[in-house]
């Protein structure tokens, strides 16, 4: 989701800061940022700089740790990451918003019409792309699931369900 996220900002004039550890910078950086916070190196939240938007594609520190980083009336949104963090978010983050003079949100999926026909142009006019960081084959899902819970996986992960699936071709 991030490696999307980095190319819609861009795609429509964002200014955008990307936050991943060291293996990650190079690509985070292709993919458009203006940016790149290594977060082993330097601590996101303590940055001087404040945001309009902090979208969390990984939550694995506290909706607090992040409100610090939000300009007054920025937004903070969780859209991934571990289970504990994503119920601190709905369940204290309202309380947390009002009290810091922000917004804490959970992603919550509506997809329509006009935005997946605004993704399609965006694709066909190739300012976004999936980067895909391994191909697994079908019978390979365990060691694909196992690779992307190290968390070091840059992009997308891909399932060959084979050639001889209905799904197997991509149109």
């Amino acid at each position: 989701m991030g490696s999307f996220a980095v190319q819609i900002a861009k795609a429509f004039g964002t200014e955008m800061t990307g936050v991943c550890s060291a293996s990650k910078v190079e690509m985070v950086r292709s993919q458009g940022a203006d940016h790149v916070i290594d977060y082993t190196k330097t601590d996101c939240t303590q940055a001087e700089s404040q945001y309009d938007l902090i979208l969390d594609a990984a939550a694995y520190r506290s909706v607090s740790d992040f409100l610090p980083a939000l300009k007054p009336g920025g937004t903070y949104v969780m859209i991934g990451g571990a289970t504990g963090a994503f119920f601190q978010a709905m369940l204290l983050g309202p309380w947390l918003a009002k009290r810091r003079g922000c917004n804490v949100k959970c992603l919550e999926m509506k997809p329509n019409h006009d935005d997946l026909i605004t993704v399609r142009e965006l694709m066909v006019a190739g300012k976004i792309a999936p980067f895909i960081d391994r191909t697994f084959s079908l019978d390979d899902v365990p060691a694909a699931m196992r690779h992307v819970e190290q968390r070091q996986v840059q992009g997308k992960v891909v399932i060959n369900i084979g050639e001889e699936s209905p799904c197997a071709t991509v149109r």
